[in-house]
C-alpha cells in the first residue's frame, strides 16, 4: 500500500520462482512408485460386482473373498499386510465380496463380478468421507471472509501506528498465523493431555470433536465480526460520516483483533482435525486424493461464499438496502455476518448428526483362519 504493488508482486513472483528452480534441482532423487493401477477403477469394480449380484445373498460367515495376492487392485497393494474389519454400513456393497457359485467355479477372478473384503471396505471409507466434506464447506465459507470483508473493514477503521505509518489491512492476516502456532503447541502439550484424563481416549478427543470444536469457534468468528462492524457504523453515524464511504471511521482497527483470534483458533482445530481426517481414514492407496479433498473443502468453500453473496445481494437489493453495496457504512454488513453465524449454526447441526453416524477404519490383526477364496462354493442366488 505504501511502496509499490508491482514491487509486492514482484516479490512474490521470485519466491516462486526459487521454490520451483530448487524442486527442479532435487527430481532427481526422488523416489517413483511403479504403476499399480487407478485407484478409481478399484471403486468401480465394487459398485459394478455389487450390482451384478444385487439377488445373492450370504449364506454363512467365510463364504466371502479375503483377497489374492496374485491379483491385487490398486488400494489392495498399498494395504496388503492389513485386513479392515467388517462393517454394517452399505451393505448391499457386501454382495461384492460374496462368492457365488459362478466364481467358486471359475479358476481365474473376474474383479469385476468379485471383489475382497478389503476392496469393499475401502470403498465404504470414501462414502463416508463424503457427508463430511459437504457439511464442511460452511466452514470456510465463514474463513473466506478473512480475505474480502475483512480486510475492507479495516481498511474503513484508523489504522495509524505512529505519524508516518498505516497498517495495510490485509496485513491483520498475521494474527491468524501467529494463532495458530501459539496455539497448536499448546493443544498438543496442555489440551491433550488433559482431556485424555478426562476422556480417557489417546488423542484427548477424537479427530471429529475436533473439527466440530473448530466449527463451532467459526460461529463466534462471524457474531465477533457483526458486533464490531455494529460498532464501527454506529461510531459513523456519531461522526456524521455515514454519506462519505472513502471517510476512514475514527474507530481503531484493533478492534477487529478478536475476529482473527478466533479465526486462527478455528483453524487449530478444524483445519488440523480435517487434515488429519483425511489422511487417516482414506484408504492407503487412496490418501493423495484425501489430501486433494481437504484442499478442495477450500476452494468449493469459496466458490460457496461468492454464491451466498450472490444470493445475498440479489435478495436484499429488492428490498432498497443493499447490504454489501459500496458504501459500507450504509450497507449491512452486519446484517450479512449474522446469516453467515446462522447457516454455520444450522450446518454446525448437520455435522454433528452426520459425525454420530460416523464409523471409524478398523483393521483386524490377521485374516480369519476360514477365510474363502475364488474357487470355493458358497453363496446362492
Amino acid at each position: 500500500d505504501n511502496v509499490s504493488w508491482v514491487i509486492g508482486y514482484g516479490v512474490l513472483a521470485a519466491v516462486i520462482a526459487a521454490g520451483i528452480i530448487l524442486f527442479l534441482l532435487g527430481i532427481k532423487s526422488y523416489r517413483k512408485q511403479g504403476h499399480l493401477g487407478s485407484p478409481f477403477t478399484a471403486v468401480a469394480q465394487v459398485f459394478a460386482a455389487a450390482v451384478r449380484k444385487w439377488r445373492v445373498k450370504e449364506t454363512h460367515v467365510w463364504d466371502v473373498y479375503y483377497g489374492d495376492e496374485r491379483s491385487e487392485t490398486h488400494m489392495e497393494a498399498q494395504s496388503k499386510h492389513k485386513t479392515l474389519a467388517r462393517t454394517k454400513q452399505f451393505r448391499f456393497l457386501d454382495k461384492a465380496m460374496i462368492i457365488d457359485n459362478l466364481d467358486a467355479s471359475s479358476k481365474t477372478r473376474n474383479p469385476w463380478r468379485l471383489c475382497s473384503i478389503n476392496q469393499v471396505e475401502e470403498v465404504k471409507l470414501v462414502i463416508r468421507l463424503i457427508p463430511i466434506w459437504l457439511s464442511c464447506l460452511m466452514f470456510n465459507v465463514v474463513q473466506s471472509q478473512l480475505h474480502t470483508y475483512y480486510t475492507k473493514q479495516g481498511s474503513k477503521m484508523n489504522r495509524s501506528m505512529g505519524p508516518h505509518f498505516q497498517l495495510p489491512p490485509a496485513s491483520l492476516k498475521v494474527f491468524v498465523g501467529i494463532t495458530i502456532l501459539i496455539t497448536v503447541p499448546i493443544y498438543d502439550r496442555i489440551f491433550v493431555p488433559m482431556a485424555r484424563k478426562l476422556s480417557g481416549y489417546p488423542a484427548g478427543i477424537t479427530v471429529l470433536q475436533r473439527i466440530g470444536v473448530g466449527q463451532f469457534l467459526s460461529i463466534l468468528n462471524v457474531v465477533a465480526a457483526a458486533l464490531v462492524e455494529a460498532k464501527r457504523v454506529s461510531v459513523a453515524k456519531q461522526h456524521d460520516l455515514m454519506d462519505n464511504p472513502k471517510a476512514i471511521i475514527p474507530i481503531r482497527v484493533w478492534w477487529l483483533l478478536p475476529q482473527y483470534l478466533i479465526c486462527g483458533l478455528s483453524d487449530t482445530f478444524a483445519v488440523v482435525g480435517l487434515q488429519e481426517l483425511f489422511y487417516d481414514q482414506m484408504p492407503e492407496g487412496l490418501r493423495s486424493l484425501g489430501a486433494a479433498a481437504y484442499i478442495s473443502i477450500l476452494g468449493v468453500g469459496s466458490f460457496l461464499s461468492s454464491a451466498i453473496i450472490s444470493l445475498v445481494q440479489a435478495i436484499s437489493s429488492k428490498s432498497g438496502e443493499e447490504w454489501l453495496g459500496d458504501n459500507l457504512n450504509r450497507a449491512h454488513l452486519d446484517y450479512f455476518y449474522w446469516v453467515l453465524a446462522g447457516l454455520s449454526a444450522l450446518n454446525l447441526c448437520v455435522y454433528v448428526w452426520t459425525a454420530k453416524g460416523f464409523v471409524y477404519k478398523k483393521v483386524e490383526a490377521q485374516k480369519p483362519t476360514g477365510a474363502k477364496k475364488a474357487g470355493t462354493k458358497a453363496g446362492e442366488v
